[in-house]
């Protein structure tokens, strides 16, 4: 799995290994992807599945949804590819489900997620 570095875009610099569950409302971050661009994303959320969490993202200049394994240390977060085909796919039908609108055509939800 490869790690990514991540940057919540806060100025006033604090510690997100805070305690508090989540509640900080992180609503960007920048991220290094494994071409070592550069991309500023906007957080859909982060949900569990299966004792994990995983973070959904979607980068400012584009509409596809990227999936990560998400965990927080005391180094901060950090973000790793999920590197199985099953486990993607159980993760991407966690995420539809989660943040889906059943109004929408899943399907067509489906082919613009993909994977970094």
């Amino acid at each position: 799995m490869t790690d990514h570095n991540v940057d919540c875009g806060c100025d006033h610099g604090h510690d997100h290994d805070c305690g508090c569950d989540h509640d900080h409302d992180l609503q960007t971050l920048r991220i290094i992807l494994d071409d070592d661009t550069e991309a500023e994303c906007n957080v859909l959320g982060i949900f569990e599945m299966n004792d994990k969490e995983y973070i959904a993202l979607v980068p400012q200049d584009d509409e596809t949804v990227l999936l990560y394994e998400y965990s927080e240390n005391e180094e901060g977060i950090e973000l790793k590819n999920i590197e199985n085909d099953d486990e993607f796919e159980a993760v991407s039908e966690a995420f539809f489900s989660v943040f889906g609108d059943e109004d929408e055509d899943a399907e067509e939800d489906e082919e613009e997620l993909s994977e970094e």
